[in-house]
């Protein structure tokens, strides 16, 4: 898998653009939509979706997956 230089968040069928509330990307940060949002620590904290960079990669990624998978 290391030598896959495609294996990046950025070509994962899970990465979302990360945006503003203008619309606009924020750097090379994306969200990773592939597990629910990251509970908060207080009760009343929305939960969030991990913020991931678009040349990261985790052991998820998957050039051929299906987002039934």
């Amino acid at each position: 898998m290391a030598s896959n230089t495609s294996a990046a968040c950025e070509s994962c069928r899970f990465f979302d653009d990360h945006k503003l509330n203008g619309g606009q990307a924020v750097g090379d940060e994306g969200l990773c939509r592939f597990n629910p949002p990251v509970s908060q620590p207080e009760p009343k904290s929305p939960g969030l979706w991990p913020v991931v960079a678009s040349k990261d990669w985790c052991g998820h990624f998957t050039a051929e997956m299906s987002a039934a998978e």
